[in-house]
């Protein structure tokens, strides 16, 4: 099982059920995992407005809001919210990927597991995180993955969903000379803000900024803050 307060075992096989793009997730970030890190490394440092709609989402959620950082990667946004106040773990397919995390972040929980498969308790998060990581997911799956975030989110608790703009994929082939390939999702806000709305969310912030050329960003990008509404209020009991 995994949960956020097991400690972190040995990598888990990928089961033979497994969605191909499930496989190819894990083989694509397990082969690009120390490259893709270091070019990485500084990417939440060049980005003030990203990082600003972290710390608001952390203010959302509320210090010491159990949170989890769903397709973690190296840890970097697990990182920086554990540095804002939140009780934060990282999951993710990779273990190449959580080795590093590991490494960098030893005061913080990582595990290795599918988004599209979570073992928390249903409602037992304050928050979600989803930080360009759905967007491998392909469209069809999206419904479920968002209805995973929704169970696990406590009435009241708030997702964070970001990934890039557009209509058409981007295709990587053989990054830092590594035999994989992947394509990467774009979504239009809209659209993935009526699949939130579908699932039971209410988005709260929608943030769409251009893409800043002196990173090299090809689209812009968008972070999107949702909530699952609160239970309703009980009905005061009539004295009569």
């Amino acid at each position: 099982m995994t949960d956020m307060d097991t400690a972190a075992g040995s990598p888990k096989p990928t089961p033979a059920s497994a969605p191909a793009f499930v496989t190819t997730t894990r083989a694509f970030y397990d082969a690009v995992a120390e490259d893709y890190a270091e070019r990485f490394r500084d990417d939440l440092a060049a980005r003030p407005l990203d990082r600003a709609v972290l710390t608001a989402y952390a203010e959302l959620v509320g210090a010491g809001g159990r949170v989890a950082d769903l397709g973690c990667g190296p840890g970097r946004t697990t990182a920086r919210l554990a540095s804002l106040g939140l009780d934060v773990s990282g999951l993710d397919l990779s273990e190449s990927m959580l080795a590093i995390a590991r490494r960098e972040n030893p005061g913080i929980r990582f595990e290795q597991g599918s988004m599209l498969e979570l073992d928390f308790p249903d409602g037992t998060l304050d928050g979600v995180v989803s930080y360009y990581s759905s967007v491998h997911t392909p469209l069809d799956e999206l419904p479920a993955l968002f209805a995973g975030f929704h169970r696990v989110l406590a009435p009241g608790g708030h997702l964070l969903l970001a990934f890039q703009v557009g209509d058409e994929p981007r295709h990587y082939d053989r990054p830092w000379g590594h035999p994989v390939s992947i394509d990467f999702e774009r979504r239009r806000p809209e659209a993935m803000a009526g699949l939130l709305t579908t699932a039971g969310f209410a988005v709260l912030a929608r943030t769409v900024r251009e893409p800043d050329a002196d990173l090299g960003e090809p689209a812009p990008q968008a972070l999107l803050i949702a909530r699952r509404p609160p239970a309703p209020e009980a009905e005061p009991l009539d004295p009569a």
